[in-house]
């Protein structure tokens, strides 16, 4: 009861810090906000030292720096690593936004912003738990926070970092809050993360734009052929046709299908929320299992050619396109990169050039449940939202997870509270009130499960 008063009590200041930081527009994968990405990293050692704690440093990297804190109360208490990302995606197309995506808006009872749940909402969660077990005098563990700018151009810093720094990163459990929970009835704890393969072609033909009526018919065109080999990537069941692509794919059991296919999932409501007529994906699997445990392959971006107002009749010179592939369990990112690169070389005509190159890639990842810090977290869903949470594999990726497992030896919790419908990613991201709050008060129980369990 004293965490829910506490809570009740600092509602309006945790939403005005939190909205100080959705203001800042930390775009990583763009130079052109280096300044703002900064300026987030300076807010985040300034909560940090509000919060007292012994050890906070601004850590500078090749590329956006690392936010590091720590609090070792004791030597033999249990140590807590908590790890996120300040850094958010681009905002564009910005005209889509029903509000403006750095300037926060409560509308619906959720939090309108760009990182509003990637993963500026969820990260902060940590640090108001923190802070209300310190206030309430009860912490007996100790906790690191390591949150890096760079989770949504590939991490590559902190994992450098990281393999450096593995004395000052020991701890008994990971926890990370970025991923989702099934609905707001039913909470959930992923057990299973896709990897990702993540790469961009380019094609060339001639070696400028040509007039497509001087040209036109004698000479090939970049763009159709790009588009004739993406369009050979996948066949009509949604299969890839990648030699080699599935070989090491986990198969999972019927019963295993059976158990996925059990979690509370309305095709009818997934469907509406992004405006579909109807769903498509690999033959033979359901949505959810298309979701959590088979791997895609997608085109992020593509262009070429003049794409400005009014009209030029060019054949142009030049075609590109991003393309990422979702991997799941026994694939290898550099396995797959080399697939996809020496498929798609071998079906440029004679009549282009072509280059093909990795952007980043990550580690599919399934999360061992015989463990004290998944037990912890079970424990605490099950005490604040009155209901055991269910298992789910998520869809999207978080690289650095596998790192964790190999370097540091440590299984990650991944305690996340979105929702499907909050459209990271996408314009008008939301997060929910009721879940960053109700994710303030399961974590602070997450934290006192965990140190009770290896006292």
């Amino acid at each position: 009861m004293k965490t829910k008063q506490f809570i009740k009590d600092n509602k309006k200041r945790f939403l005005k810090e939190l909205f100080e930081l959705l203001k800042i527009k930390s775009v990583s994968v763009d130079p052109a906000y280096n300044k703002e990405v900064d300026k987030a990293a300076d807010f985040l050692v300034k909560q940090f030292n509000l919060l007292k704690l012994d050890r906070v440093e601004k850590i500078k990297t090749e590329g956006h720096p690392i936010v590091y804190a720590e609090k070792i109360l004791d030597k033999d208490f249990p140590t807590i690593l908590v790890y996120g990302h300040y850094d958010v995606q681009p905002a564009d197309p910005y005209e889509l936004w029903d509000s403006p995506p750095f300037e926060p808006i409560i509308k619906n009872e959720k939090i309108y912003a760009r990182g509003a749940c990637d993963d500026k909402g969820q990260m902060y969660m940590h640090l108001k738990a923190y802070e209300i077990l310190n206030e309430l005098d009860d912490v007996s563990f100790n906790i690191k926070f390591m949150i890096e700018g760079e989770e949504e151009c590939g991490s590559d810093n902190l994992e450098k970092f990281v393999i450096n720094n593995k004395k000052k990163l020991k701890a008994n459990v990971i926890v990370i809050s970025d991923t989702s929970i099934v609905n707001n009835d039913t909470p959930s704890i992923t057990c299973g993360l896709r990897g990702l393969s993540y790469m961009e072609v380019e094609l060339t033909g001639p070696n400028r734009d040509l007039h497509s009526g001087t040209y036109g018919g004698a000479v090939d065109n970049p763009i159709n052929v790009l588009c004739k080999i993406i369009g050979s990537l996948k066949d009509e069941n949604g299969i890839i046709q990648i030699p080699g692509f599935y070989d090491k794919v986990k198969e999972f059991s019927d019963d295993d299908r059976d158990e996925m296919n059990k979690i509370p999932f309305d095709l009818d409501d997934f469907k509406s929320h992004i405006d579909i007529n109807e769903v498509f994906g690999e033959k033979g699997f359901s949505t959810v299992e298309r979701i959590g445990i088979r791997p895609t392959l997608d085109v992020n971006g593509i262009w070429g050619g003049y794409t400005n107002e009014g009209s030029k009749t060019v054949l142009p010179s030049k075609a590109f396109a991003k393309i990422s592939m979702r991997l799941v369990s026994n694939q290898s990112s550099s396995e797959i990169t080399e697939l996809f690169k020496k498929h798609v070389q071998n079906l440029c005509p004679k009549s282009c050039k072509i280059i093909v190159k990795e952007h980043h890639g990550g580690e599919p990842v399934i999360v061992n449940t015989n463990t004290s810090g998944y037990k912890a977290a079970y424990f605490a869903f099950k005490k604040v939202w009155g209901k055991k949470p269910v298992l789910t594999f998520d869809g999207g990726s978080i690289p650095i997870v596998a790192l964790f497992k190999n370097e540091l030896q440590l299984d990650s919790i991944l305690m996340g509270f979105g929702l499907d419908e909050d459209a990271i990613h996408s314009p008008n991201e939301s997060f929910g009130l009721f879940n960053f709050f109700k994710g303030i008060e399961t974590i602070t129980v997450f934290y006192k499960n965990f140190a009770k369990q290896n006292d």
